[in-house]
């Protein structure tokens, strides 16, 4: 009954949209991974009352760096840093899994991304103190992730399956 219902929708959207069935739930089977990412990676730093983003800022580098280590070095600017960071992608993961203000979300995610690959660029003449997955030169995780986000950001993803669907139709009437 659940699994027709959203096939119905499904059905109904991509034709409306020119998706096929296929591309309509990558899109959004996407989108709600990215979510749940963004929803976990919050919710275990708000869990976590030591953490802190200090180390991270600090290990800077590339030519953002004094921006992003004078953060970390006043105090209050660090605990808004850190209340934004944990906060920013507990909301940014939970409006992407519900699809609700989506565009907002991945406007945000986008935002934090592009702060992340500022402060830790993947160049090859930079060594960092704190423990990276790989080598890598100008595309890493975070600038894939950025490019995730901007593809999402072009298909209307939450008008499709999401709150955000709901909130278009009740506009309407």
């Amino acid at each position: 009954m659940v699994y027709s219902k959203i096939k119905s929708i499904m059905s109904a959207t991509a034709s409306a949209k020119n998706f096929s069935n296929l591309q309509t739930f990558f899109l959004v089977a996407l989108r709600m991974l990215l979510g749940w990412y963004f929803l976990y990676e919050g919710l275990i730093k708000i869990a976590n009352p030591d953490w802190s983003s200090f180390g991270y800022l600090m290990d800077s580098q590339g030519i953002c760096r004094n921006f992003f280590q004078s953060m970390a070095a006043n105090a209050n600017v660090l605990a808004t840093v850190d209340f934004l960071n944990k906060w920013g992608l507990a909301f940014i993961g939970l409006g992407l899994i519900a699809g609700l203000f989506t565009r907002l979300a991945l406007f945000f995610g986008l935002l934090l991304l592009t702060l992340y690959y500022c402060s830790h660029p993947p160049l090859a003449s930079v060594t960092y103190l704190m423990p990276q997955e790989g080598s890598y030169l100008w595309v890493n995780k975070t600038l894939i992730e950025i490019l995730v986000m901007a593809v999402l950001m072009v298909f209307p993803t939450g008008h499709i399956v999401g709150i955000d669907r709901l909130l278009e139709k009740r506009s309407k009437k």
